[in-house]
Protein backbone atom coordinates (compact mmCIF):
# COMPACT_ATOMS: atom_id res chain seq x y z
CA UNK A 1 0.00 0.00 0.00
CA UNK A 2 1.17 3.60 -0.94
CA UNK A 3 1.36 6.26 1.66
CA UNK A 4 2.34 9.82 1.37
CA UNK A 5 2.68 12.16 4.57
CA UNK A 6 2.66 15.91 3.37
CA UNK A 7 1.47 19.19 5.33
CA UNK A 8 0.88 22.78 4.25
CA UNK A 9 -0.43 25.28 6.19
CA UNK A 10 -0.49 29.33 6.32
CA UNK A 11 -0.80 30.57 9.32
CA UNK A 12 0.11 33.24 12.74
CA UNK A 13 2.35 31.58 15.58
CA UNK A 14 -0.02 31.63 18.57
CA UNK A 15 3.25 31.77 20.75
CA UNK A 16 7.48 32.84 20.46
CA UNK A 17 9.21 29.71 19.55
CA UNK A 18 10.92 27.73 22.37
CA UNK A 19 14.47 27.08 20.88
CA UNK A 20 16.41 24.30 22.79
CA UNK A 21 19.27 21.64 22.06
CA UNK A 22 19.03 18.04 22.28
CA UNK A 23 22.51 16.02 24.05
CA UNK A 24 24.23 15.73 20.75
CA UNK A 25 23.77 19.74 19.98
CA UNK A 26 20.94 19.76 17.50
CA UNK A 27 18.99 22.62 17.47
CA UNK A 28 15.08 22.30 17.63
CA UNK A 29 12.34 24.83 17.93
CA UNK A 30 8.69 24.19 18.83
CA UNK A 31 5.81 26.94 18.61
CA UNK A 32 2.32 26.85 17.79
CA UNK A 33 0.56 27.61 15.01
CA UNK A 34 -3.19 29.51 14.19
CA UNK A 35 -4.86 28.68 11.24
CA UNK A 36 -8.20 30.00 10.25
CA UNK A 37 -11.19 28.77 8.18
CA UNK A 38 -13.98 31.47 6.96
CA UNK A 39 -17.20 30.21 5.31
CA UNK A 40 -20.28 30.68 5.04
CA UNK A 41 -23.44 28.79 6.63
CA UNK A 42 -26.64 30.07 5.22
CA UNK A 43 -26.78 33.55 5.74
CA UNK A 44 -23.55 33.93 8.35
CA UNK A 45 -19.76 33.98 7.99
CA UNK A 46 -18.29 32.24 10.08
CA UNK A 47 -14.92 31.45 11.10
CA UNK A 48 -13.00 28.48 13.00
CA UNK A 49 -9.20 27.99 14.26
CA UNK A 50 -6.93 24.89 14.31
CA UNK A 51 -4.15 25.17 17.02
CA UNK A 52 -1.30 22.99 15.44
CA UNK A 53 2.19 21.91 17.36
CA UNK A 54 5.11 22.90 15.30
CA UNK A 55 8.96 21.52 15.53
CA UNK A 56 11.23 22.61 13.54
CA UNK A 57 15.36 20.96 13.52
CA UNK A 58 18.70 22.33 12.89
CA UNK A 59 19.47 25.86 11.09
CA UNK A 60 15.84 26.43 10.55
CA UNK A 61 15.18 26.14 14.13
CA UNK A 62 17.67 28.93 15.02
CA UNK A 63 16.32 31.48 12.69
CA UNK A 64 12.88 30.59 13.69
CA UNK A 65 13.44 31.41 17.20
CA UNK A 66 15.81 34.58 16.10
CA UNK A 67 13.09 36.35 13.81
CA UNK A 68 9.80 34.90 14.58
CA UNK A 69 7.93 35.65 17.39
CA UNK A 70 3.93 35.43 18.57
CA UNK A 71 2.00 36.71 15.73
CA UNK A 72 4.24 36.30 13.06
CA UNK A 73 2.77 35.54 9.17
CA UNK A 74 4.75 31.94 8.34
CA UNK A 75 3.91 29.00 5.63
CA UNK A 76 4.86 25.73 6.67
CA UNK A 77 5.71 22.43 4.29
CA UNK A 78 6.31 19.66 6.55
CA UNK A 79 5.20 15.78 7.64
CA UNK A 80 2.88 14.88 10.33
CA UNK A 81 4.27 13.28 13.33
CA UNK A 82 2.17 10.88 15.60
CA UNK A 83 3.80 10.25 19.49
CA UNK A 84 2.63 8.24 21.87
CA UNK A 85 3.67 8.24 25.80
CA UNK A 86 2.54 7.35 29.16
CA UNK A 87 3.29 9.89 32.51
CA UNK A 88 4.70 8.91 35.63
CA UNK A 89 0.87 8.36 36.56
CA UNK A 90 0.27 5.75 34.05
CA UNK A 91 -1.89 8.04 31.82
CA UNK A 92 -1.29 7.11 28.16
CA UNK A 93 -0.70 10.30 25.94
CA UNK A 94 -0.99 11.09 22.18
CA UNK A 95 0.11 13.95 20.20
CA UNK A 96 -0.17 14.71 16.54
CA UNK A 97 2.21 17.63 15.40
CA UNK A 98 3.49 18.39 12.02
CA UNK A 99 7.43 18.11 11.50
CA UNK A 100 8.80 21.14 9.15
CA UNK A 101 10.83 20.81 6.68
CA UNK A 102 10.36 24.16 5.50
CA UNK A 103 9.25 27.29 7.50
CA UNK A 104 9.15 30.58 5.11
CA UNK A 105 8.48 33.82 7.12
CA UNK A 106 5.54 36.08 5.43
CA UNK A 107 5.83 39.13 7.02
CA UNK A 108 7.82 42.07 5.05
CA UNK A 109 11.28 42.49 5.87
CA UNK A 110 12.03 44.30 9.05
CA UNK A 111 8.53 44.71 9.32
CA UNK A 112 7.27 43.76 12.78
CA UNK A 113 8.68 44.04 16.09
CA UNK A 114 11.96 42.64 14.85
CA UNK A 115 14.17 45.04 12.70
CA UNK A 116 15.31 42.10 10.55
CA UNK A 117 15.64 38.79 9.04
CA UNK A 118 17.15 35.96 7.11
CA UNK A 119 14.99 37.05 4.49
CA UNK A 120 16.43 41.54 4.65
CA UNK A 121 19.55 39.60 4.05
CA UNK A 122 18.83 36.61 1.98
CA UNK A 123 16.31 38.47 -0.66
CA UNK A 124 13.52 36.16 -0.36
CA UNK A 125 11.23 34.38 2.67
CA UNK A 126 12.28 31.07 3.69
CA UNK A 127 14.21 30.83 6.45
CA UNK A 128 16.28 27.86 4.32
CA UNK A 129 17.79 29.66 2.04
CA UNK A 130 16.39 27.92 -0.94
CA UNK A 131 14.63 31.33 -2.23
CA UNK A 132 11.24 28.88 -3.80
CA UNK A 133 8.70 31.17 -2.86
CA UNK A 134 5.13 30.21 -3.02
CA UNK A 135 3.51 32.83 -6.04
CA UNK A 136 0.45 34.32 -3.97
Amino acid sequence: MASFNKVLLMGNLTRDPELRYTASGAAVASFGLAVNRKYKAGDDWKEEVCFVDITVWAKQAENCAEYLHKGSPVFIEGRLNFQSWETDTGQKRNKLEVVANTVQFLGRPGGGDRESGPEAREGGHSSSGGGDDIPF
